[in-house]
């Protein structure tokens, strides 16, 4: 005869269970599902009510969509500069210098209160949106 195991019986199971702080998206469908599924067939919630309450839902929807965003934003924002424009090393850039066209290759990235500045080849150093144009320092063509 096989011994069933007492952890198993209904009696020793938790009487409690552990609400959740956050209600997402899966969980507030699941209310209403279950509102749906239980109402009174006698007296069935209003097509008001049901608006309002799909209404809520594309609410919550789009709160967890903007708070991804900003997440994504914030996580943006922490990138160093440095990292940036790394990208920009080798590279011709043209700028502006005395109101006369400047244009020399990139050979570091630095930063300096938040802000990313280009080491260039002729020994000036601009700040990384004072460049007007960037090319291949091996062609002629353009960075888009």
């Amino acid at each position: 005869m096989t011994k069933i195991d007492p952890s198993l019986y209904l009696s020793s199971q938790k009487t409690m269970r552990e609400p959740s702080p956050v209600l997402d998206k899966d969980g507030f469908l699941k209310i209403l599902m279950t509102q749906m599924q239980n109402q009174d067939p006698l007296n069935p919630m209003s097509d008001q009510d049901m608006v309002q309450q799909m209404a809520t839902l594309t609410s919550v929807e789009q709160l967890i969509n903007m708070s991804k965003s900003i997440e994504t934003l914030v996580h943006s924002q922490l990138m160093s500069p440095v990292i940036q424009y790394s990208h920009m090393i080798g590279k011709m850039v043209t700028y502006l210098a005395d109101g006369e066209e400047v244009t020399s290759k990139v050979v570091a990235v630095t930063q300096q209160d938040g802000w990313a500045l280009l080491e260039l080849e002729n020994g000036d150093t601009i700040y990384a949106d004072a460049a007007t144009k960037v090319i291949h320092a091996d062609s002629n063509k353009e960075d888009e």
